[in-house]
């Protein structure tokens, strides 16, 4: 970074340098009154009134002036003025002009014009050759409605670039600037960032470390470690695009976007905002944690969708697609898609989804689930919905069904309810653990209490079938309803979010 800017400044002192560096003649054009004072040496002259100096097509005026012909040094004094070309315009107290080198320094009520930009300061030099104008403590830059502040600065009327050094502010109508190092190309309304750089309006601050800025487009480009902030939300990346004009905002590369009021964090490689439309986007080995009072949730998903609106910031609806894969210490999940509802507390789940809780296992073409609290109050299993328990010693218990709603209790499972087509089986045991036998039931619904994380007993409702058959007596694989797979290898991990 120090060479970079090293090699932007040396841009700045030696650039053309080969215009007009030849000795030229300084001509005397106007003065109400000439003569020698021999106090200063016999070859200087002292100019009093409307004195007007030439040298090429530089043109200086001044209330008074000391000129000594032989070195072509003078110094001029009161309403200084020195007029570079059309378009550019030097004003001071005092000036101090070397002709032998075309070097100008300029004291008290230093302004320089060109074209729309002007430049306050209270000393600086002026290299005709390197058309260089240089203030080495603070100066003020105005373009139209900006304003830029710094320490040092350049500013080279050639190519009308400014070059901003220590502690550099810029105040516009929208938005205010702070920076370590900047450089503003006036012709193009570009600033180029070289050092820590906040960009803050009244929506959100934009902080990076490297970039540029597009003053009339709003478009901005920050590399080197770049955040976006707001009050509810913050995305962090290693390189960010940013347009306020449209909100649109797009970052790559290790990628965090935090919901501080929500308490949840997103990581990836890629993300897009679209702010007027209240939407965001992340993708590339995303992965999601959503810091709760009573645990932490992990997720993963190919793609992530967040809405929000506009006006609060509020997340409103969650959408992740393909590979979705979450992780809490009680319950884990997986599915294809998954939408989530924050006003209704609903979660979604499509296309394969299944849900782990401890040690059961549920199915279903789709699943619903309601959360209340930070825990999950209720979930629907639909259709060709399964659930799978392990027994506590052999075997499986299940339910199977059109549909299964599944009531939760202090995070555990408290009774289930099967509508249509209901089959269950369920291993029998009795106080001591022993088995008593393997009991098939079928029925229309079914209400299905739980004890201990077991089933302790089950109401039957309309077309009741029930047989209780000795283990012995079972056929092979008899003990598994239609559709049975128990998947727990495929169950997430913590160690997968890493």
């Amino acid at each position: 970074m120090k060479n970079f800017i090293s090699i932007i400044l040396l841009i700045f002192i030696f650039g053309n340098v080969s215009a007009q560096n030849g000795k030229t003649t300084i001509h005397i054009l106007n003065a109400d009154r000439a003569d020698y004072d021999e106090r200063l040496g016999k070859n200087v002259q002292r100019l009093i009134g409307n004195v007007v100096m030439r040298q090429d097509s530089t043109y200086f005026y001044s209330d008074s002036a000391y000129y000594n012909e032989k070195t072509k040094f003078f110094d001029g004094f009161g309403n200084v003025h020195i007029k570079v070309n059309d378009s550019t315009d030097i004003y001071s107290k005092l000036l101090k002009y070397n002709g032998e080198t075309k070097f100008a320094e300029l004291f008290h009520d230093v302004i320089l014009k060109d074209d729309s930009t002007v430049l306050n300061t209270e000393y600086m030099t002026y290299d005709r050759v390197k058309h260089l104008a240089t203030y080495p403590n603070k100066g003020t830059i105005t373009r139209n409605d900006k304003k830029l502040v710094s320490k040092k600065g350049y500013y080279r009327d050639d190519i009308k670039v400014v070059y901003f050094r220590r502690d550099v502010v810029g105040t516009m109508p929208d938005y205010k600037i702070v920076s370590d190092t900047l450089v503003y190309d006036t012709d193009n309304e570009m600033m180029y960032f070289y050092g820590p750089t906040t960009i803050y309006n009244k929506e959100n601050t934009l902080l990076g470390n490297y970039g540029w800025y597009n003053t009339e487009s709003e478009l901005a480009y920050l590399d080197k470690r770049a955040t976006l902030r707001n009050k509810e939300q913050l995305m962090i990346a290693d390189t960010m695009y940013y347009n306020k004009k449209t909100g649109y905002a797009k970052a790559l590369s290790d990628v965090i976007i935090e919901d501080t009021t929500n308490n949840a964090m997103l990581r990836g490689e890629f993300a897009e905002m679209w702010r007027k439309l209240g939407m965001c986007m992340m993708t590339d080995n995303l992965r999601a944690y959503y810091y709760e009072e009573i645990d932490t949730l992990f997720a993963k998903a190919d793609t992530v969708y967040l809405y929000f609106d506009t006006v609060t910031n509020d997340v409103q609806r969650i959408k992740a697609f393909h590979n979705v894969r979450f992780f809490r210490n009680d319950i884990q999940g997986r599915c294809d898609s998954l939408y989530y509802a924050v006003a209704d507390s609903a979660v979604y789940m499509r296309v394969n989804p299944i849900i782990w809780a401890e040690d059961t296992q549920m199915t279903g073409d789709s699943i619903n689930i309601i959360v209340k609290d930070q825990a999950i109050d209720s979930m629907l299993l639909y259709p060709n919905a399964f659930i799978i328990q392990q027994d506590t010693i052999k075997g499986f218990n299940q339910v199977k069904g059109k549909q299964v709603t599944v009531y939760f209790k202090g995070n555990e499972i408290d009774h289930l309810f099967n509508e249509g087509n209901a089959e269950t089986v369920y291993w029998l045991r009795d106080d001591d653990g022993s088995l008593i036998g393997v009991n098939f039931s079928q029925s229309a619904e079914m209400d299905i209490k739980m004890k201990n994380k077991q089933i302790s007993d089950i109401k039957y409702y309309k077309n009741i079938k029930e047989t209780l058959y000795p283990e012995k007596q079972l056929k092979e694989n008899q003990e598994y309803l239609k559709g049975f797979f128990w998947k727990e290898d495929e169950k997430p991990k913590r160690d997968d979010f890493n």
